[in-house]
């Protein structure tokens, strides 16, 4: 029987906030030494009140406006009842049955093919304290427990079981990490552990509605973790069935090592976790004019900038999807066009020359030094400047790039750098034109070949003129006087 795979993600966001969800402390802790970054709220005391942090849930407004969902006039926060070491309490505060957000949808691209993911819901909860597993010199197995995370506002966006293989997956969550950023509401970086995701998968015979018994993934702390992690259980599951075997509910953990899951336990249901609303928060009221505020500051989205972007600028597909793939980069892109100030009619080809640098030299000089685009020294101005050297021959493509190396270090302006390095093109033609003279009257063989109809001996006289000129002639304004000189013999 033919199966497809059915796949659900939920996400986990820590919130760009200055203090933690529910008390004061500080919400930045990854620098901070272990239990530090705590207090009786946070550590779960018992007796203390928590205290709703407003910009978490405006926050949650924020993702969910972007994500086209609807906004709650009413919710609630409730408790999630779990015993786990990394949990004091001994319950998160979460949202149940009436999240902030819910039914909106994220438009992802895959193998040029759109396809509309579901949102369910998106809710705010706060994040648990960090195990570390040790091991002593005996070989004896030990945990230490971090306080510091616990607390931090964390935002759940749960998707619809709509993804139907792992590439969709890694676009779905792609996207999403490049929402979170342009909006500003998260750092959203797997590797720092402030943007994570678990995995729901099952399989079905073809055609049929029916969902299967659902196997949820853990610990996956990269995209390519998440992609493997799901190959490796579409396989197994496969391979289970066609084996007779029946597939379990149950929680998975993931070896990124091996890129294969491993079982921890019988997953559990909705009603082991006895949810009852939080006492100690009353329900939140959001008002439709707040709401509105919100929504009137979103920025444009990622999918409707890149649409402008070939519309306005004609750009690829790719380049746009590129340029497009950072807030940071697309605004740096717009503001290097706007400083080269052209006319309507070349705005394309300049845009053209802007995305090129931008994603090959400028790409190129990042990685090196590990530099991102805020820390660019590099002005709009300068860089349009730079471009416009090249297009009026003061510079060519190779000067050029010597010089772009020199105002990524420095961040001085091209001028001043192509003029101290004498590295100006020489595009005044009185000038070629005397190299051009001195080069046919030091040259007779090639010039009796060129007037002998060998077309091709003229490459040796435009390398003679670059030679005379230090390569700072321009080489087709070389090659046209050296056709006109050439043919004035003939």
């Amino acid at each position: 029987m033919d199966y497809e795979v059915v796949i659900g993600l939920e996400v986990h966001s820590q919130l760009l906030t200055e203090s933690k969800m529910f008390c004061g402390c500080a919400a930045s802790y990854q620098d901070s030494e272990p239990n530090t970054v705590v207090c009786p709220v946070c550590m779960g005391m018992p007796g203390v009140l928590p205290v709703i942090n407003e910009r978490s849930v405006e926050y949650v407004v924020r993702t969910g406006l972007a994500l086209d969902c609807s906004i709650a006039g009413y919710t609630k926060f409730d408790r999630k009842n779990y015993p786990y070491p990394d949990l004091m309490k001994g319950y998160q505060i979460s949202q149940y049955d009436q999240p902030i957000a819910s039914n909106g949808c994220l438009v992802i691209d895959v193998d040029g093919d759109q396809r509309s993911i579901g949102v369910t819901r998106v809710h705010l909860e706060e994040d648990v304290a960090k195990l570390f597993h040790r091991t002593d010199p005996g070989g004896e197995g030990y945990s230490l427990l971090d306080m510091n995370r616990a607390g931090v506002s964390l935002m759940e966006v749960v998707s619809e079981p709509d993804m139907r293989s792992p590439e969709e997956a890694r676009g779905y969550l792609t996207q999403m990490q490049t929402i979170l950023r342009y909006i500003n509401v998260s750092t959203a970086n797997m590797e720092e552990g402030n943007f994570r995701c678990d995995a729901n998968i099952s399989i079905r015979p073809r055609g049929t509605d029916e969902l299967g018994p659902k196997v949820e993934i853990k610990n996956m702390n990269s995209f390519r973790a998440v992609f493997r992690a799901l190959e490796y259980e579409v396989e197994r599951q496969n391979g289970a069935v066609r084996e007779g075997e029946r597939i379990v509910q149950e929680t998975r953990g993931c070896d990124e090592a091996t890129g294969t899951t491993f079982s921890q336990r019988i997953k559990e249901a909705e009603n082991d976790y006895r949810y009852f609303p939080e006492p100690d928060l009353p329900p939140l009221l959001l008002d439709e004019a707040w709401v509105d505020g919100i929504r009137q500051t979103l920025p444009e989205l990622p999918r409707a900038k890149a649409k402008r972007f070939i519309g306005q600028y004609g750009l690829s597909s790719y380049d746009t999807g590129l340029l497009t793939s950072s807030k940071a980069i697309a605004d740096y892109f717009e503001s290097v066009v706007e400083a080269g100030d052209v006319s309507r009619e070349q705005t394309a080809s300049f845009a053209k020359s802007v995305s090129n640098w931008i994603l090959v030299e400028l790409a190129r000089l990042q990685n090196q030094a590990g530099v991102g685009i805020e820390e660019l020294k590099i002005s709009s101005r300068d860089f349009a400047d730079l471009l416009k050297m090249i297009e009026d021959g003061t510079l060519s493509s190779s000067m050029a790039k010597t010089v772009f190396e020199d105002m990524f270090d420095s961040g001085r302006p091209p001028k001043d750098i192509a003029d101290e390095s004498g590295l100006a093109q020489i595009s005044d033609v009185d000038s070629i034109r005397s190299a051009v003279d001195e080069a046919v009257s030091a040259n007779p063989k090639p010039v009796t070949e060129y007037l002998e109809g060998k077309d091709t001996a003229i490459r040796f006289l435009v390398g003679q003129v670059m030679k005379i000129t230090r390569g700072k002639a321009n080489p087709q304004m070389a090659n046209e006087l050296l056709r006109e000189k050439l043919e004035s013999l003939k």
